[in-house]
């Protein structure tokens, strides 16, 4: 049996294990941003630091993230989805190990680097899993049940990481993500099973082709970018919070944590009203509806600008309705950029979690020049607002903009006169 008869011949995972298992991956990511972010002063004082130098330790972590989904997606393509999330959970847990003996600052920001590095693969693999498995809206509604599991972990680990660094000590958070970076490497290994349908060589050519049709495809651009400025906006978020909440409002770590369960709440409380509504629409139908919300966070978060003493509550609620709004973009949108593209599922979601991440990294980078952290929240983030609405628009005038691929060369293509995007 050749090796594209051999995984051609695994059955599919269910639905219920694809979301467990994709959640997990996709949570690595997030959690290990949240458990971190309240031991930054903890750092900044050990190593006799600085705010800006120690703030490069989470934006390295950024990048190292957003990069490498570029090559974790392609190689998913090649390989196979189940030993590169192996790889790269192992990863994860040596760079996790580094970290908690760093012995320098220097040292600390290289394992935050290759952490990242760990963390990427999850996102492009649980999305490519889901493409494999899953089409329509059937595919959006285990998107959503991956973004419910998403918010749980994130939604405690800034409270769980306040407590560890209060009654323990900063680097305890590192010994925690070695936990969760073994159990995800654990559970590829005895509860996942491998959805390539085909092995795709990796070629470098063809993989910088494949990239370049995508980034020139409208319909991938306006969907991703919808995305990007949606979710991309919680990743910028985290790099300018724990500087208004804990550095100009004062908030202790713990305080910190409690208070960003403000959004992890509303995006966990959105997923399961979109999960409900999803029983009787498209999931579709939920996108403009998800989209006014995040335009209204926006407008509270521009209004801080005039805000000449900032509250707790006055920046957690927008923060809040925004992810509220995310839960209802992210389903259907994740879905139909990936859906013109099975045999390259894994590059594509790369390159949308590239966009995504990319997009909150550079929000992030742009924040640190300004000299006020509560302007430029209140600036950008509502900058992200703006390019989500507009690539929708620009999506929904361009329903035809679809390039499926040739049927003869598709695993699981749509029916002859039928498109993967066609919102009904």
């Amino acid at each position: 049996m050749n090796r594209s008869s051999a995984f051609a011949s695994v059955p599919l995972m269910t639905a219920q294990r694809v979301s467990l298992i994709g959640g997990l991956m996709v949570a690595i990511g997030p959690i290990a941003m949240a458990l971190y972010t309240p031991a930054m002063p903890g750092v900044v004082a050990a190593y006799e630091s600085t705010k800006g130098v120690v703030k490069l330790t989470l934006t390295l972590y950024f990048a190292g993230f957003a990069i490498s989904q570029l090559v974790a997606g392609p190689l998913s393509d090649a390989i196979g989805r189940r030993p590169v999330t192996v790889i790269f959970a192992a990863i994860f847990c040596v760079a996790s190990l580094g970290a908690l003996m760093a012995p320098t600052i220097e040292m600390l920001t290289i394992a935050r680097f290759a952490q990242g590095i760990g963390a990427s693969a999850g996102v492009a693999i649980s999305r490519a899993i889901v493409r494999d498995c899953f089409q329509g809206d059937e595919s959006s509604r285990i998107m959503n049940m991956i973004g419910i599991i998403l918010a749980i972990g994130p939604a405690v680990s800034p409270t769980i990481g306040g407590l560890l660094v209060l009654h323990v000590g900063w680097k305890s958070v590192f010994a925690v993500m070695i936990l969760f970076g073994l159990a995800v490497a654990l559970v590829a290994l005895v509860a996942m099973r491998e959805t390539l349908p085909a092995p795709q060589p990796l070629r470098l050519a063809a993989l910088g082709g494949s990239y370049l049709r995508l980034l020139g495809n409208r319909h991938f651009m306006t969907a991703s970018l919808t995305v990007a400025g949606s979710v991309g906006a919680i990743y910028a978020q985290a790099t300018l919070l724990p500087f208004i909440l804990m550095g100009q409002i004062g908030l202790s770590p713990s305080s910190f944590g409690l208070a960003m369960l403000l959004q992890s709440g509303l995006f966990f409380s959105g997923a399961l009203v979109a999960r409900s509504v999803m029983k009787r629409t498209s999931a579709y139908r939920l996108v403009w509806p998800g989209l006014g919300a995040i335009a209204l966070g926006a407008l509270f978060i521009f209004l801080l600008l005039w805000a000449d003493d900032p509250k707790t509550f006055r920046v957690m609620i927008p923060v809040g309705i925004y992810a509220f709004g995310i839960a209802f973009v992210m389903p259907a949108m994740s879905t139909a950029a990936l859906a013109p593209f099975p045999r390259i599922a894994g590059a594509a979601a790369a390159l949308m979690g590239f966009l995504q991440m990319g997009a909150g990294l550079l929000i992030g980078t742009i924040g640190a020049f300004f000299v006020d952290t509560l302007v430029a929240f209140a600036v950008l983030i509502p900058s992200m607002a703006v390019v989500a609405c507009v690539s929708y628009a620009i999506y929904r005038l361009n329903p035809h903009l679809a390039e499926p691929e040739p049927r003869e060369n598709v695993i699981g293509a749509a029916p002859p006169g039928r498109t993967f995007l066609r919102e009904e």
